[in-house]
């Protein structure tokens, strides 16, 4: 009785300790426990940085502050001609870079745009080891583009093959034999065993017409206790020769450097078949090869389009700050005579003048950061850093001479020349191989096969004296045997193998029509395209050459306005607000003629980058890179050892044409024609002759008087060797000279009477030849140091 309540009073106590510490799990308890638990981590994944050694390249780090309006000061002028430019883009380019966004509008984005393609994208960044990846492609997956079949890796498939194996084998089994206790029980021994040896080595060779040709050594050693054999061990050793040659599916040199060779075994085995041997491998090299001419294509193109803008940029700052000492002028006369109370001096006017001269100076700042935004786009298309202490100021001078491009000519050019083009027709090209293989798909898998054996056996496997012991007798030797040429074996025949319905084949080839259809449908279209992009190119250049001399006589005629009604005012003949209107049209005009005679230049580009010959138009060639010196050296020893080897008719099987040659780096394919020359078009037509330089009377407007109409004038003389501009004629007109004071633009000034500053006498005038016959330098970038607002004075 006592028992069972004790087990009660148990049972209720255990209950309740179980309800108050509740069902959580507790950790067990281990034995050497010491409490580190620093190895454990409470989550499966974590932003981590991946230990590489990958130092940041001198340009990011000696990168200085950018050139803002703070500290517009701290540089140096930095003069580079076009070709520098490229030489050194070139030399840092082992990357392709190119601006973040679109280039449209002629290229007066370039400043909006931000160069971020390479974080954004950089898988897919042009680099100067593109082809040499895929040339070296291994056929495996790498999840890049340049997974797939290099040169050399295709040609792999037709190296020779040495496999060799050697095998010991142990047996001990026993027998269901029921004569174990007869006299014969040594032939029927009830518990088997055997000690066995094999060893083979043989080369296989794949050849460009499909055949397999073999050559193996056999070696077989056995020991065992079957009552039944001569002696308890053995030794049979073989060498035989075999040949497979595919008569009808996979036969021929055209398919097997096309499709890339294939066993009987692989055609009848149900493995998908991969067309891609080494003309496939070759095809893909030398589009990897027109990408990267691509790039370096598009990046002289970007790098010319930001040389030209940059140079727009500092015309353009130069005007707005000639406007911008205009209306610092105006300002400080009307403020004069606000002071002393004369006529013109009313608050409103002074108010008006004070705007102009704010909205000048606020064109001015906006113009300098765009120059410097513009400069810092060339930079990074160069590969410098984004500042060093120097400002790239353009030294060319953009042409003012007409270039005339024959239409025939250039059309033909580019039809022939253009990358994309070519890259297309190396995709069509591809696709008709890949039908040709797919063609042979159609065919039954019928292959002749042959072997040839010599083999021997014997107690020995060799020995060093023939003995004459016939095989299998004491002292024998299997060599002997083999080298008595008593034992040979031959087998020849036929081997088979046809899907009925051929219903793979036929879908195979069907895709591969589609394919080559479709691709040559597109380089028909892409050639349609061309012809537009081609008609649009010589338009601009004609178009731009004509508003570029429109807006050098607006030039001039704001001048004339700005002069004879600054003259007028004087007097009192006019209001302040024709006088401003008259600033500030002068300062439209200056931008809007370098904008049209920048435009000019860059449509002569653009047109070279249509018809393919914008790096020859630039000096740029592409080559290959020097190899090694023993790689000369061994090439030229297999050029030798081909040259006395004897050569196979590969004949009907032999694989067609599949290219006309390299493409021709000429530096005459770039140029302009002159008046009255006749080229001949890539075909070998002759071009007829482009239409006269000197403009028509429908093309010159009527003179009146007073104003400059543009007059032929004696033609600049002849172009550089290489060059694609040819001068014809160029445009005068009368020199112009602006005094302006020394800095024309104070940082921060209100009042005008210590704005202005008298011109001194180093200020250099501006002088305004007729820009079509003279160059002019460009104006250097000075800024002030910033001073702080000062109020008006007190009336």
């Amino acid at each position: 009785m006592k028992n069972r309540q004790f087990r009660e009073a148990t049972s209720l106590v255990l209950a309740a300790l179980t309800l108050l510490s509740g069902c959580a799990p507790t950790q067990p308890f281990y034995y050497q426990e010491d409490g580190d638990l620093s190895h454990y981590m409470d989550v499966a994944t974590a932003i981590e940085y991946p230990d590489v050694n990958a130092p940041p390249l001198d340009e990011v780090q000696t990168t200085q502050a950018p050139l803002t309006l703070a500290n517009a000061q701290n540089f140096q002028m930095w003069d580079l001609t076009l070709e520098e430019v490229t030489r050194i883009t070139l030399e840092n380019s082992q990357v392709i870079r190119q601006l973040g966004g679109r280039i449209n509008d002629g290229g007066q984005n370039i400043s909006t745009t931000t160069p971020e393609t390479l974080t954004l994208q950089g898988a897919n960044a042009a680099t100067t080891y593109d082809p040499a990846l895929t040339e070296s492609g291994y056929g495996g997956n790498t999840g890049s583009q340049f997974s797939g079949t290099g040169v050399e890796a295709a040609l792999s498939e037709f190296d020779a093959q040495l496999d060799s194996s050697i095998l010991w084998q142990n047996n001990d089994r026993p027998q269901n034999f029921g004569l174990a206790n007869t006299a014969i029980s040594d032939f029927f021994n009830p518990r088997f065993r055997q000690d066995i040896g094999r060893y083979t080595t043989g080369i296989t060779k794949a050849s460009a017409t499909g055949s397999t040709f073999e050559f193996r050594n056999n070696i077989n050693y056995d020991l065992n206790n079957n009552g039944s054999r001569t002696q308890p061990s053995d030794w049979f050793v073989n060498f035989e020769a075999a040949v497979t040659q595919p008569l009808l599916q996979g036969a021929g040199t055209q398919y097997n450097r096309i499709a890339g060779p294939r066993s009987f075994q692989e055609a009848t085995g149900g493995f998908a078949d991969q067309i891609d041997g080494v003309i496939i491998a070759r095809l893909r090299t030398d589009i990897a090869l027109t990408d990267f001419e691509t790039g370096v294509r598009n990046l002289m193109r970007d790098v010319e389009e930001a040389y030209w803008e940059l140079y727009f940029s500092y015309r353009d700052l130069e005007a707005r700050k000639i406007g911008q000492a205009s209306a610092l002028e105006t300002w400080s006369s009307v403020h004069a005579r606000l002071r002393v109370g004369s006529a013109g001096g009313e608050a409103s006017a002074e108010a008006q003048a004070r705007a102009q001269y704010f909205a000048f100076r606020s064109s001015v700042e906006t113009a300098l950061t765009n120059l410097f935004r513009v400069e810092n786009r060339l930079r990074y298309l160069m590969g410098l850093n984004a500042s060093d202490g120097r400002l790239i100021r353009p030294a060319d001078e953009p042409t003012t001479a007409p270039v005339y491009f024959d239409w025939s000519t250039v059309h033909a050019e580019a039809l022939a020349r253009q990358a994309e083009l070519r890259r297309q027709r190396w995709t069509v090209k591809r696709r008709e191989l890949e039908l040709v293989a797919a063609k042979n798909q159609l065919l039954p898998r019928l292959d002749a096969v042959g072997r040839y054996r010599w083999l021997g056996a014997g107690d020995d496997l060799i020995d060093d004296e023939r003995n004459g012991i016939p095989p299998f007798g004491t002292g024998s030797t299997a060599f002997e045997s083999l080298t008595s040429g008593d034992f040979q074996e031959w087998e020849m025949g036929l081997q088979f193998a046809m899907p009925l319905g051929m219903r793979r084949g036929m879908t195979t080839v069907r895709h591969h029509q589609l394919l080559l259809a479709r691709e040559r449908q597109v380089l028909s279209d892409m050639e349609l395209e061309v012809s537009h992009q081609m008609a649009d190119a010589i338009r601009d250049v004609d178009l731009n050459y004509g508003v570029a001399q429109t807006n050098f006589n607006r030039r001039n005629a704001a001048e004339d306005e700005v002069e004879a009604v600054q003259a007028i005012y004087e007097v009192g003949r006019v209001t302040l607000d024709q006088v401003l209107d008259a600033q500030r049209r002068r300062a439209e005009a200056e931008s809007a003629f370098y904008r049209s005679l920048i435009d000019y230049n860059r449509a002569i580009m653009r047109l070279h980058f249509r018809k393919g010959s914008l790096l020859e138009y630039n000096g740029v060639y592409l080559a290959e890179g020097p190899w090694p010196g023993k790689a000369y050296f061994d090439a030229m020893r297999r050029a030798r050892q081909r040259d006395a080897s004897w050569s196979v008719d590969y004949g009907f099987t032999r694989p067609r044409v599949i290219s006309r040659g390299p493409v021709t780096q000429a530096p005459g394919t770039s140029q302009g024609l002159p008046p009255g020359a006749a080229a001949p078009t890539p075909f070998g037509q002759p071009a007829p002759a482009p239409p006269e330089a000197v403009p028509s009377e429908l093309e010159q407007p009527a003179a009146v008087e007073g104003e400059p109409i543009p007059l032929p004038g004696e033609p600049l003389g002849s172009a550089p060797q290489g060059s694609n501009i040819v001068p014809v004629a160029h445009w005068e007109a009368e020199p112009r000279e602006i005094s302006l004071p020394a800095n024309p633009f104070p940082r921060i000034e209100a009042n005008p009477a210590t704005a202005l500053s008298p011109p001194s006498d180093s200020a250099t005038p501006l002088d305004r030849p007729n820009p079509f016959s003279l160059p002019q330098q460009l104006p250097p970038v000075t800024f002030p140091a910033a001073q702080p607002l000062q109020a008006p004075p007190a009336n």
